[in-house]
């Protein structure tokens, strides 16, 4: 993978930012998680010492009402005749991207009909191309770091409000790597710890009923500069426990481009799995006692052809 080209390298692609189509291939439907070799998973499952096991999926259907308006919270339903020996259980209603989850190449195009590496809007309707089968075929494992936000800017004097529309810019994420005191590795999965999963939880009912409708969530910034940081270090993914990875709400100037929802070139030019929700305050903290910022990380997306975003079911592993 030494071939994959600087960012600024890149040819330039029309409505902003810059284009990694054919990177990986002409066919490629798996994109920067390429970057997991058989030789980077090994190695990063050397950095397993403790055993220690951190789940990183939050709860089905905690979060209630679901944040965006066109989608719903699972209903459970527990399958049992009294007197028998055994139970089922059945979920409709069911939207993978209502909680933890990865959003697949084909969430989110560069523009209408051009998705990652040229794919069409057929392609992904139709199953071809992009979809969440392609990740669980290969599988997902590899170094994880975590980025405290949270922690560093308190240790700067500038602590936010997880519930606003804070944007974290890339001075943010290197003062955060430099207090977790880590390289990054060509591959790694990014941990963005903003706290918004854990503030949501402590919400009463009325706040919660309201968000939908004027969600704001802190993220990555929305800047060419952000795009270039994240391909240059060569992540593979970005997950985050905040609604959309980028600050929340998304620019509604058509003056800015693919820039106004960087969604755009993260998946649809570069080919990056997003993660959305993830539960990581007790890695965090975790992280935060022993000092430890890197991992062995695991997902298994469901094998579900033709999907369009999969619960993670991903753990850390110390």
């Amino acid at each position: 993978m030494s071939e994959v080209p600087r960012y600024a390298d890149l040819p330039e692609a029309p409505a902003g930012g810059r284009s990694g189509w054919g990177v990986f291939g002409p066919e490629d439907s798996v994109g920067m998680l390429n970057l997991q070799t058989p030789e980077r998973v090994a190695a990063a499952a050397r950095l397993v010492r403790r055993g220690a096991l951190f789940p990183l999926d939050a709860p089905l259907g905690m979060f209630s009402p679901a944040l965006a308006a066109t989608r719903g919270v699972p209903r459970h339903t527990v399958l049992h005749r009294a007197g028998t020996i055994g139970f089922d259980d059945l979920y409709d209603n069911f939207y993978p991207q209502a909680s933890s989850q990865w959003d697949s190449l084909g969430h989110v195009g560069y523009a209408p009909d051009v998705f990652y590496n040229g794919a069409t809007e057929s392609d992904v309707a139709e199953g071809r191309r992009n979809t969440i089968e392609h990740w669980s075929r290969k599988g997902i494992a590899g170094r994880a770091v975590l980025l405290d936000l949270v922690r560093s800017r308190s240790s700067a004097g500038r602590p936010y409000d997880p519930g606003s529309s804070t944007a974290f810019d890339v001075a943010d994420l290197e003062a955060a790597r430099l207090e977790a005191g880590v390289e990054f590795e060509n591959g790694d999965v990014l941990l963005v710890h903003t706290g918004f999963a854990e503030w949501y939880g402590n919400q009463d009912d009325d706040t919660r009923v309201r968000l939908p409708y004027r969600l704001q969530a802190p993220g990555l910034a929305r800047t060419e500069e952000m795009c270039a940081y994240l391909w240059d270090h060569r992540v593979c993914a970005v997950a985050t426990d905040t609604f959309a990875v980028e600050v929340w709400p998304p620019s509604s100037d058509p003056a800015d481009g693919a820039l106004g929802f960087i969604h755009r070139i993260l998946i649809g030019q570069f080919g990056m799995a997003l993660g959305e929700l993830w539960w990581l305050a007790d890695l965090a903290r975790d992280c935060a006692e022993d000092g430890v910022h890197q991992m062995f990380l695991v997902s298994v997306p469901l094998h579900a052809p033709g999907g369009i975003g999969s619960p993670p079911n991903a753990v850390a592993i110390k």
